[in-house]
Parts: C-alpha cells; structure tokens; sequence
C-alpha cells in the first residue's frame, strides 16, 4: 500500500494595511496584531499534526505566518519563490477593501483578457511553479505531513487546477480566507481528496484586499 503524505496549503494572516493597498510582492507589509494571534492560532491547531516540513512564501507576512508553526513544531521554515504571490501590474495602487481597482478608468488598458488575466502573471504559470512546489513539498515529508505558506491566487489557482476546473474566475467567490488550510491529501503519488478549514476563521473581519 502507497504512504499518505497530506500538504497543507497556509494563507497567510491578516496584514496591517490601513490604506487598502493592493500590495502584492511589495516588501515592508506585515501581519496585523489579528494577524499575529491568526498565525499562533493555526499553529495550535496543527501541533499535533505529523508535520515534518515547512516552506514560506519570502515575503514577511507569509514568514511572519510560519513562525510560530516553526516554533510549536520545532521546524526550520524553508524559503522558496514558487510560493510568492502572483506578480501584478496594479501592485502599488490604492483599491480600498474589495474589488475597486477595477472600477479605475485608469487601469482599464490592463483588463483586456481576464482569462489570462493580462494585468498579471499568467494563471498557468501560476500552476506551474505551484504543482512543482507541491510535488518537491510531498517528497520532502513523504509518508507525513508538509505545511506550505503561500497566498490567496496561488492556492486558489492550484486548487482549481487540481479539481480540473476553469482558471479564470470571480476573485470575490475564491474560498481561501485569511489563515485558512487548504489540504491536500496523497496516496502515493495520486491526489486523493482536496480538503479545507479555517481554524482561525473566528478572527476573519471581513473581505480582505484581492491580491493578497
């Protein structure tokens, strides 16, 4: 019989970003005090998991995530850009709380084929890097459990891709709160069922900024 693995796909917490900007790989954008206790929340919630890997995202509030599961699980986190956000030509721009940045005439040049989406990283590209991550993830906690710290459109898109759906979609109906886990269990080297959770989701105030 082949050995489970399960790796577990961990958005990172809120982040303090009282101006809405939609921030993207920007540097300098840490967890919130919300999302500090989201970080420490989830990490009680898995501590008694078989976890035996943990990968981060570089950027801080993904690192600022994995800290205290590094702490509770006794775990080196493990930097790797296949977890970053997805890059984007509207980083920098002041959107507010949900999806205003595309209620702005100025940006209306970038939105010529969502299918893609033309305003940024290509969602098979996307796939790409994360299904390797996820795979180099896998062999690494091989019969156990692997934590990977990444961002909403990444895990999302993988998730889609997994379950053989569409790419393109409405950002505002993608399930992966702040904090949230999105599971994915292996038999060997076949997917065998996608799970999610929210073990912090008390915590969640509302929508969060897309691109985050």
């Amino acid at each position: 019989m082949a050995e489970t693995t399960v790796v577990h796909l961990l958005r990172h917490g809120e982040v303090h970003n009282p101006q809405g900007v939609l921030y993207g790989r920007l540097p300098d954008f840490h967890l919130s005090a919300t999302g500090r206790l989201m970080a420490e929340t989830v990490a009680k919630a898995v501590a008694d998991r078989d976890i035996t890997a943990l990968f981060s995202s570089p950027l801080e509030r993904a690192q600022e995530t994995a800290a205290p599961l590094a702490a509770t699980l006794g775990l080196t986190p493990v930097l790797d850009d296949r977890l970053l956000e997805a890059a984007n030509l509207l980083e920098g721009s002041a959107v507010g709380m949900g999806l205003g940045v595309f209620k702005n005439p100025r940006h209306y040049r970038y939105f010529w084929n969502p299918m893609r989406p033309s305003w940024g990283e290509r969602y098979v590209d996307v796939v790409d890097r994360m299904r390797t991550m996820i795979d180099d993830a896998r062999a690494a906690a091989r019969g156990h459990e692997a934590v990977l710290v990444s961002h909403q459109l990444p895990i999302w898109i993988i998730r889609l891709a997994a379950e053989g759906r569409r790419l393109w979609h409405d950002p505002r109906r993608r399930q992966c709160s702040l904090a949230s886990l999105t599971s994915l269990t292996f038999d060997g080297d076949r997917l065998m069922s996608i799970g999610y959770s929210e073990p912090a989701g008390s915590l969640v105030k509302g929508p969060s900024v897309p691109g985050a």
